[in-house]
């Protein structure tokens, strides 16, 4: 179980690293150690769904500069 705690703790480091050109984020293990399975995926969950909506806004703001022809 231990080991399942980590490699979330890693996919979520993973995650908030995603991008290129940002100063990575290190999370110490030892901060999330006292959350449980459940409270990890929920973490991994809502940082998906962030970026999700980051995408989204994204592509709405860059739809005003496309020219139609």
């Amino acid at each position: 179980m231990e080991s399942t705690k980590n490699q979330l703790i890693d996919d979520i480091e993973k995650l908030l690293n995603r991008y290129d050109g940002i100063k990575p984020t290190h999370i110490n293990p030892e901060l999330l150690q006292f959350m449980d399975h459940p409270t990890l995926l929920q973490i991994i969950s809502s940082i998906l769904r962030q970026q999700e909506n980051t995408n989204e806004d994204n592509r709405e703001w860059l739809e005003q500069f496309k020219q139609y022809r």
